[in-house]
């Protein structure tokens, strides 16, 4: 199941462009720029329950055999990039905070340091750690 932003809606990344301009043109098939703009768009994915782009744009190496979006799913609040860091040019770090709620429970701030490759001209997500 993926629901969409309208084409002029705020893109939920968080940058102030239209979904259409910004994250859209990625889950429409576009290369991601850096490794910053892969995670605005697998964030935004993750608000859509967008299965297939999550997959996308998972290294194969890490990338698990399923994405279960069955039970009670977060209402995703928000994200705030925190750190981009390139590491050479095929490998980089975006350190981040997403807020969420499941059910009427309290907002939980995930802060996590996710690492990316680029193979091929295409960033993928390899894997991140929770503080």
């Amino acid at each position: 199941m993926s629901t969409s932003p309208a084409v002029n809606d705020p893109c939920p990344c968080g940058r102030p462009r239209p979904y259409a301009d910004c994250c859209g043109a990625l889950h429409a098939g576009a290369a991601a720029p850096d490794a910053e703009a892969l995670m605005r768009t697998r964030y935004v994915a993750y608000t859509r329950r967008d299965v297939d782009y999550l997959r996308a744009s998972w290294h194969a190496s890490t990338r698990p055999a399923d994405l279960d979006f069955d039970g009670p799913q977060p209402v995703w609040l928000g994200l705030d990039v925190k750190r981009h860091a390139i590491i050479d040019a095929d490998r980089a770090e975006v350190t981040f905070v997403a807020k969420y709620r499941i059910g009427g429970g309290s907002v939980v701030r995930m802060r996590e340091r996710s690492r990316f490759v680029r193979e091929d001209g295409r960033w993928f997500y390899v894997d991140g750690d929770l503080d």
